[in-house]
């Protein structure tokens, strides 16, 4: 692939610093403290880091200073210096760090401009008058390194999520970037599909020599493949900065509200922690030693029976029978999204809905809140066919609320908001005030009744999403990816919150990628794959059985691997005695909020180091 002459790219020496921050000190303008506090960070040519933190922490505004959103998206008062393949972001023009480096956002959809793949791929190059001659070549050479070479012609609004992904990855390689920053590239992403990611990213880094950082909540997942380093950043600050079985075996994660892989908590638990010499970040590589393996044995042993009998289906307050949907017309010729599910829901269950993008999950969904239509079956209610319900009388039984708050929220102040379906609903001015109180409680959010809806965090205004819905007295919620992004502590946070109100008496259904929520807040959940149901058991017998994984572009986690490593030779009872072991952990009135995840000896805490080597 031909260089322009223009790009001034820097030296290809590997142990040159592609980044370098020196005691960079960062406070937005709108902010009365800095966001980020003497931040000291190198990276050399050709590494790839994973940074972790939670929210809050600072790790988007240490991005925006790489890719030089700030200072100049972001403006605000900056100090120590901030040097970036061989210049500093802040001082030279956007579009010259542009060249260099390539950022891939959360959510691709975000970055797309071209009618077709090709014509988004080829958009920087447009940008700098690259003679249309040379451009198919380049945009091949992108699209084919990112693998989606197959779909030039397609529009990137078709494309599945993953695809999607792909193609904004393959939009920053046509520039031959020198660094590719990734912003929670897993979050939006079913777990095979965020599995390839990682690969990809992984193939990019040792095939192109490319320098990877990765900003990501889904920690265990990202080390599916090898990082250099993990930098751990709390309050603006590094705390740790170190090879990742390091930091996995130190503790650090857990103190700082990061989940630690699966297969470390459970070890932890069984009273055999890891040691950094044991390589302990990838549940396939850990050396374990005879005394870990003996030590789990005895733990699962020891645990009896934790519910490994048949389910038998409950009496249902929600029956779904033979529940066929065509989308695209009823003439046959369009898109079959769901065929013969049928299934029994009780009164205050929480279920969790498990599949690949485009399994049929959310259309389910739709179909039980009428925003779509029943193309075969019956959906009935308390032993009711709901068919002939208007979707404004669905909704007095049955909640909705959707991945992102801001497309439900519409009033200005936290009352207003909750009492818009309720005066909707014709009530009088006493009951919505009664109604309006009592979510305020159960929903945490009465302290905040006063505030306007912008001053709230995402959590704060999940929550009341969700108050608003509750208000309406509905005997079914039904929540689509309800902990996307969000980091351990506020995932546990919401997930704790969300089993308070199930336990209300408050049928849940969970539509979720999210495996962990699946073991950990539920004892049941429907596999869904090409539109049928494919499986109907507690998540343990699902994600230890290899067959049903790979049918619903599951992946198996590290406590598969580990009971595979100890000999055990049913592995869900190892699972389920680790969700045991954490949920009572978890329960405890005096719990840590990473609960169960935790046991690593101080001694082991890597040195704060902040990246100087």
């Amino acid at each position: 692939m031909t260089v322009p002459a223009d790009r001034d790219r820097p030296s290809a020496d590997a142990d040159e610093a592609v980044i370098e921050l020196r005691d960079v000190t960062f406070q937005y303008r709108a902010q009365s403290e800095p966001t980020l506090h003497g931040i000291d960070l190198t990276v050399r040519r050709g590494e790839k880091i994973a940074v972790v933190g939670a929210s809050g922490s600072g790790k988007s505004t240490l991005l925006s200073l790489l890719n030089g959103l700030v200072p100049h998206r972001f403006g605000g008062t900056l100090t120590g210096s901030v040097r970036v393949a061989g210049a500093e972001p802040a001082a030279v023009p956007l579009v010259r760090t542009a060249r260099h480096v390539g950022t891939v956002l959360q959510d691709p959809s975000g970055q797309f401009v071209g009618l077709t793949v090709a014509e988004d791929i080829a958009f920087s190059l447009e940008n700098q008058e690259v003679p249309s001659a040379q451009m198919p070549e380049r945009v091949r050479a992108a699209a084919t390194a990112a693998g989606i070479a197959d779909r030039l012609g397609a529009a990137p609004q078709d494309l599945s999520g993953g695809q999607k992904q792909r193609v904004s990855i393959a939009g920053v390689l046509v520039d031959e970037v020198d660094v590719l920053l990734f912003d929670e590239p897993l979050a939006m992403l079913d777990p095979a599909t965020g599995r390839e990611a990682v690969e990809l990213i992984d193939a990019l880094h040792r095939e192109r020599g490319i320098t990877i950082v990765i900003v990501e909540h889904r920690l265990e997942d990202v080390l599916h493949r090898d990082v250099d380093r993990i930098v751990l950043m709390a309050d603006g600050r590094i705390v740790a900065d170190a090879p990742p079985d390091e930091i996995v075996a130190s503790g650090m994660l857990e103190r700082h509200g990061i989940r630690p892989p699966l297969h470390v908590a459970a070890l932890a638990c069984a009273g055999a922690p890891v040691t950094a010499a044991q390589r302990p970040a990838n549940a396939e590589r850990i050396e374990l030693t005879e005394t870990q393996i003996a030590a789990i044995r005895t733990w699962v042993a020891s645990a009896g029976d934790l519910g490994g009998a048949p389910r038998t289906a409950p009496a249902g307050s929600l029956e779904i029978e033979g529940l066929g949907c065509v989308l695209g017309g009823g003439d046959g010729r369009g898109v079959r999204a769901l065929e013969g599910v049928s299934t029994r829901i009780g009164r205050g269950e929480m279920v969790g809905i498990l599949g690949s993008n485009g399994a049929g999950k959310s259309t389910l969904a739709r179909v039980i809140c009428g925003f779509e239509a029943a193309t075969a079956g019956v959906v009935r209610l308390d032993g009711i066919d709901i068919a002939p319900w208007p979707i404004a009388e669905r909704g007095e039984h049955v909640g909705f609320v959707l991945q992102e708050p801001g497309q439900m929220i519409s009033a200005s102040h936290i009352a207003e908001e909750i009492a818009l379906g309720l005066r909707a609903r014709g009530l009088d001015d006493a009951e919505i005030a009664r109604r309006t109180e009592s979510v305020l409680d159960v929903c945490g959010l009465r302290p905040f009744r006063t505030w306007p809806v912008s001053a709230l965090s995402h959590g704060q205004k999940k929550r009341l999403t969700i108050a608003a819905v509750l208000a309406l007295e509905p005997r079914v919620l039904i929540l689509d990816e309800p902990t996307a992004g969000q980091d351990f502590a506020h995932y546990t946070e919401f997930m704790d919150f969300l089993a308070a109100v199930n336990a209300g008496g408050t049928t849940v259904l969970l539509i979720t990628h999210d495996m962990h929520l699946a073991l950990e807040y539920t004892e049941r959940v429907l596999v869904m794959a090409q539109g049928r149901l494919l499986a109907d058991a507690h998540p343990a017998d699902v994600l230890t059985d290899a067959d049903i994984t790979a049918r619903a572009d599951l992946v198996t986690t590290g406590l598969y691997a580990l009971a595979r490593r100890c000999g055990i030779a049913d592995p869900s009872a190892l699972v389920r005695r680790f969700v045991a072991a954490d949920r009572a952990a978890r329960t405890r009135p005096d719990a840590p909020v990473t609960s169960a995840a935790t046991g690593a000896a101080p001694e082991d805490t890597p040195a704060a180091d902040g990246g100087a080597r």
